[in-house]
C-alpha cells in the first residue's frame, strides 16, 4: 500500500493508505483534544453501543465553533441525532430504501450509466468522477427527492465547500480560528434552495421525498421547517457523495491490482464483491465521530465522560485482527464484515441505493472501457476523513 500511496500522490492525512499502522488501538492525541480508535473490535463495540457512545457530538465543541443556530441550524440531521428520537425519524424515509424499491431503481441505473458513458465515448475521453461518477448518483437521489437533475452543478458546489477542506479539526485549538466561515455561504443557498421546495410541497404535494418529509408527523406533530430541511440536505448530500467515492475507488483498486481486475473482468459475478472489497481498503467515510456519555473502557483505555472519540473506519477495516492480508484487494474476500456503511442504528440507509449504483455502473463501465487503467494525475479528495478520488482519467 506504501507504493501505491506513492504511485497515486496520496497526502500523509490519509495515513490508513500508507501501509499498515503500529501503536495502540486507542489513544489519546493532545494536538486535537479527540481520542482515536483505530481498531477493529473497538470500533464494533461503539458503534453498537449508542448508550454509552453518543452521536450527538456537536455539545462538545466550544462556543464560537459553530455559528449561531440563526445561521447553521442543526435540527433534523439525522446523523448528529440518538435514539429514540433517531429510529422514529428514520422511519420516515426507510421505506424509500427498502430492498425492493431499491431493486426497481436498477433499470433506471443503467440507462443513466449507458447515456453518461455515451456520452463520454463521443468526446474520446472519460474522466471518471465528472463524468459518471458524480452525475449518476446525483441524479438518482435528485429524482428521489424530487429536485431537478439539471441543478446537480449546483449541488456539487455546495458539496465540495462542505466537504473538501484539507483542514484538521481541532479542539484544542481557539475556537476563533477554526469558525466554518467558508461553509456557511453553501450551507446557507442549500438551505434557501431546499426550504423553497419544501414550501411548494406544502401546496402542491408530489410523489416524492421532499413531499414525504413535509407531510411526515413524529408523535402526530408535523416536522418543523429546519428539519424537514435538513434531513433533505442529509439525504441529498450522503445519497450521492458516498456513490461517488465507492465508484472511483473501485476503479482505482482494479488499477493498482491488475490480476484482480482480469479475475473480475473474467467471472462478473465478482463484481458486487470487488466493490465490498473496495469499500473496505478504501472506506469512502473514514471516520465518524462519537461521544462518551460516561467512563468507559475501550480497549486497552479508559475514556472520561464527555470526550470527543473519532472512530476509524478505514484503519479499523484494515485491522489485521480481522483481517487476514488487510493490505491486500481480494474481491474473494469472504467473509468480509467491513464497517465502511458503519454499524448498528446508524447503519448508513442508502446503502442499498449506494451498492446497486457501484454494481451496475462498474459491470456497465467494464463492458465500454475495460480493462480500467487509471491515467496521469490521480487526484483524491484532501479532506482527511474521507477516502475518495477526485480526479481520474482513464487512460
Amino acid at each position: 500500500m506504501t507504493d501505491l500511496a506513492t504511485r497515486y500522490n496520496i497526502s500523509d492525512q490519509h495515513f490508513w493508505l500508507h501501509g499498515p499502522r503500529s501503536g495502540p488501538a486507542v489513544e489519546f492525541d493532545a494536538q486535537t483534544g479527540m481520542w482515536n480508535v483505530y481498531g477493529y473490535p473497538e470500533a464494533h463495540d461503539i458503534l453498537g453501543d449508542p448508550e454509552t457512545f453518543s452521536s450527538n457530538t456537536l455539545r462538545l465543541l466550544p462556543k464560537g465553533m459553530v455559528p449561531d443556530s440563526e445561521e447553521f441550524s442543526m435540527e433534523g440531521f439525522i446523523t448528529q441525532i440518538d435514539p429514540p428520537l433517531h429510529g422514529k425519524l428514520r422511519k420516515l424515509v426507510s421505506s424509500a430504501f427498502t430492498r425492493k424499491v431499491v431493486a426497481d431503481l436498477e433499470p433506471r441505473i443503467a440507462e443513466l450509466t449507458r447515456e453518461l458513458l455515451d456520452a463520454a465515448k463521443e468526446r474520446g475521453r472519460l474522466e471518471l468522477v465528472t463524468d459518471l461518477a458524480y452525475p449518476l448518483p446525483v441524479i438518482v437521489i435528485a429524482e428521489l427527492l424530487g429536485v431537478p437533475t439539471g441543478d446537480r452543478d449546483l449541488f456539487k458546489q455546495w458539496a465540495d465547500a462542505l466537504f473538501q477542506r484539507d483542514a484538521k479539526f481541532s479542539l484544542a485549538e481557539p475556537a476563533e480560528g477554526q469558525q466554518m466561515d467558508a461553509a456557511i455561504k453553501p450551507w446557507k443557498e442549500m438551505t434557501a434552495y431546499l426550504a423553497a421546495h419544501a414550501a411548494e410541497r406544502r401546496l402542491h404535494p408530489r410523489a416524492d421525498l421532499i413531499t414525504r418529509l413535509v407531510e411526515a408527523e413524529v408523535d402526530g406533530e408535523r416536522l418543523p421547517d429546519d428539519q424537514v430541511v435538513n434531513f433533505a440536505m442529509t439525504l441529498l448530500l450522503a445519497g450521492h457523495i458516498t456513490t461517488t467515492m465507492l465508484l472511483g475507488n473501485t476503479v482505482l483498486c482494479l488499477d493498482a491490482f491488475p490480476g484482480q481486475q482480469a479475475r473480475v473482468m473474467a467471472d462478473r459475478s465478482l463484481v458486487p464483491h470487488a466493490i465490498e472489497e473496495s469499500l473496505r481498503l478504501f472506506t469512502p467515510f473514514a471516520a465518524v465521530s462519537r461521544a462518551t456519555r460516561r467512563e468507559v473502557a475501550v480497549g486497552e483505555a479508559t475514556i472520561p465522560a464527555d470526550q470527543m472519540m473519532l472512530v476509524w473506519l478505514a484503519a479499523a477495516n484494515r485491522d489485521p485482527r480481522q483481517f487476514a492480508d488487510p493490505e491486500e484487494f481480494d474481491p474473494g474476500r469472504d467473509p468480509n464484515p467491513h464497517m465502511a456503511f458503519g454499524r448498528g442504528v446508524h447503519f448508513c440507509l442508502g446503502a442499498p441505493l449506494a451498492r446497486l449504483e457501484g454494481r451496475v455502473a462498474l459491470d456497465i463501465l467494464l463492458d465500454y472501457f475495460g480493462p480500467l487503467r487509471a491515467g496521469e494525475g490521480v487526484e483524491m479528495i484532501p479532506t482527511p476523513t474521507m477516502t475518495g478520488v477526485r480526479r481520474l482519467v482513464l487512460a
